[in-house]
């Protein structure tokens, strides 16, 4: 598997020889200031235009300002993987920095974007520059920047340190860093939103063909598509009853969205899904090409739908081809663990957060959420919480027996996962087709 940094050297002069994001968003230090409620946080996300779609396909070059926080402030700074109007991974980390400010009084949180869009400036770097404008604490958004993080730890052991998605902290993960006094990790159980989108899937397809829009290949985004697999293979099989096989295909692009020249092209991906028979597509990306693609599709006949991914209103780019978007409420998760950093009590932790089950689409208080999409028929929609409603009552769909593809066991029978088995995924699961390290 290729870094973010490997892609870049390698796409150094693509990069600089393109103009600006049509989005217009470059990789920039800018301060944020508090919405009045955590509700009008939600009004301050990106708008589901076109530039949005066309952001996907063209490179953002770097430039920075040079904003900073008052002494009065209790400052945390963000590294953005992508653009902050991505709709995707990086609009919703975004969003939920905007959160925990409309709950902490005084605070403010300045960003830097596109961070590995500049060859000549490291994340770490971009971290320095967050902490020398005022940031007590920084954010970094992506499991690729672990190096970054990593160097900037080390020379800052003071300064408290969050990541997204990581597993530094984790005492019994494979990457703990006993060292790393300061540093705290955050992540959704994302799992159960994936399953979630996985069923939407398999009762909406007609063809009994889903596709799976990848990004890189790692823990992550292995144990995610399992998990998606599972949703759709539990809904196929069990809630509709068909005997024959799901066909449940993974395409990987090569990261976590395009990159000219050297990814795959997520919407030529997409194009051949749906040329090939699959019809309905899932994003496991940070861009939109999922949905606006089954749109184009619907526009000319084609009796499609996609699934997206990360952010909320995500299904907004293209209303009538979306079944639905599993999320992120990154503020749920992030607001306890600053608040702490402001009050003094901060002490490292791993956070892996499930859903309040009780209302997973509580802004408040569920880290991860399903938003259904107004493709999504009335009769599943009904079916569809039914499912929700089984796994809050504990249904458990890592439970074995189920094999890796290559056909080694991965759970006996009768044996449930643990959170290390899930976590740490080396292979895509029997049943589904697509490479489990993408070439």
């Amino acid at each position: 598997m290729f870094s973010k940094r490997t892609w870049l050297v390698v796409s150094v002069l693509v990069v600089l020889a393109m103009a600006m994001s049509a989005c217009g968003q470059a990789a920039t230090v800018a301060p944020t200031t508090a919405p009045a409620t955590a509700a009008s946080a939600a009004t301050t996300a990106p708008a589901a235009t076109e530039a949005a779609t066309v952001a996907a396909t063209t490179a953002p070059t770097a430039t920075e300002d040079t904003s900073s926080c008052s002494d009065s402030d209790f400052c945390f700074g963000m590294l953005l993987v992508g653009p902050h109007t991505d709709n995707g991974w990086s609009t919703a980390t975004y969003l939920g920095a905007q959160y925990v400010v409309s709950k902490i009084p005084g605070s403010k949180f300045i960003y830097a974007e596109n961070v590995f869009s500049d060859p000549n400036t490291t994340v770490a770097q971009y971290a320095e520059k967050l902490l020398s404008r005022g940031a007590k604490v920084i954010v970094f958004n992506s499991d690729d920047m672990k190096d970054g993080l990593t160097e900037f730890a080390a020379a800052h052991p003071d300064v408290p340190v969050v990541w997204l998605s990581g597993d530094f902290a984790w005492k019994d993960g494979q990457r703990y860093q006993k060292d790393m006094a300061k540093e705290s990790d955050i992540m959704g159980r994302m799992e159960f939103g994936k399953m979630i989108a996985g069923c939407s899937a398999a009762l909406t397809t007609k063809t009994g063909k889903i596709g799976f829009l990848g990004a890189l290949t790692n823990d992550e985004t292995r144990r995610l598509s399992n998990a998606a697999y599972l949703g759709a293979n539990y809904c196929w099989t069990k809630v509709l009853g068909k005997t024959t096989a799901l066909d449940f295909k993974v395409t990987w692009i090569g990261y976590w969205f395009n990159e000219p020249g050297t990814t795959q092209d997520p919407t030529q991906v997409a194009d051949d899904f749906f040329n090939s028979g699959y019809d309905v597509v899932m994003s496991g990306i940070d861009s939109t090409e999922a949905v606006t693609e089954a749109k184009k599709f619907r526009d000319q006949g084609k009796d499609v739908y996609a699934v997206q991914y990360d952010y909320e209103d995500a299904c907004s780019v293209a209303p009538d081809a979306c079944l639905g978007v599993p999320y992120y409420n990154w503020g749920v998760m992030m607001l306890p663990v600053l608040k702490s950093v402001k009050d003094g009590t901060y002490t490292r932790q791993f956070v892996y957060q499930a859903p309040d089950w009780k209302d997973i689409n509580n802004a408040d208080t569920s880290a991860v959420g399903f938003k259904k999409g107004a493709a999504l028929s009335a009769d599943n929609s009904k079916k569809l919480d039914s499912f929700i409603a089984e796994l809050a009552g504990g249904l458990n769909l890592w439970k074995g027996p189920i094999k890796y593809q290559d056909g080694t066991v991965y759970l006996a029978d009768g044996a449930a996962a643990t959170d290390q088995q899930i976590w740490y995924m080396p292979q895509l699961l029997a049943g589904m087709t697509g490479e489990s390290v993408s070439k």
